[in-house]
């Protein structure tokens, strides 16, 4: 007779907290944009996050020693360029589908998660990526009631 082990999923979750940046600026623009006005040091990371074969999302890592939080800069849109044979005036243009890391905040153009304890100094942090010239908005987002939330496991 075997013995079987069940692992509950709320024992398996991690604790973070995540933002939604609206933003005009390319990836590359943004990152150096925050490390200049929060002073972090965000890197590319050495690999993209895989949903499925064509879908990717690049994201940046930055590991906050002196708080003990790790942070992550991950575009929330993919596109994928698409094959499709048109036989009208458009049939040399390519055709792109986007898809969304999150897509119950499809207009939020980043996400930043943060893991580890959320600071108080974390909400200036927050009040000064609005004041980033480029960013639109920056909010909190409420992760309870996610239900693309797996998503944001790696």
């Amino acid at each position: 007779m075997t013995t079987t082990h069940k692992i509950f999923e709320e024992l398996c979750e991690e604790e973070f907290t995540l933002w939604a940046l609206h933003s005009s600026l390319e990836d590359h623009a943004l990152v150096y944009a925050l490390n200049y006005y929060l002073k972090s040091r965000f890197k590319r990371a050495p690999a993209d996050l895989d949903i499925s074969k064509s879908i990717v999302f690049p994201y940046f890592e930055w590991k906050d020693e002196a708080h003990d939080q790790y942070w992550r800069l991950i575009t929330n849109k993919s596109r994928v360029r698409q094959d499709l044979e048109f036989q009208d005036l458009f049939r040399d243009e390519p055709a792109f589908t986007a898809h969304h890391l999150i897509p119950e905040y499809r207009d939020a153009d980043y996400l930043i998660k943060i893991e580890g304890e959320l600071l108080a100094s974390d909400e200036e942090r927050l009040a000064q990526l609005k004041k980033i010239p480029g960013m639109i908005t920056a909010y909190p987002v409420n992760i309870e009631n996610l239900k693309s939330r797996k998503n944001l496991t790696f």
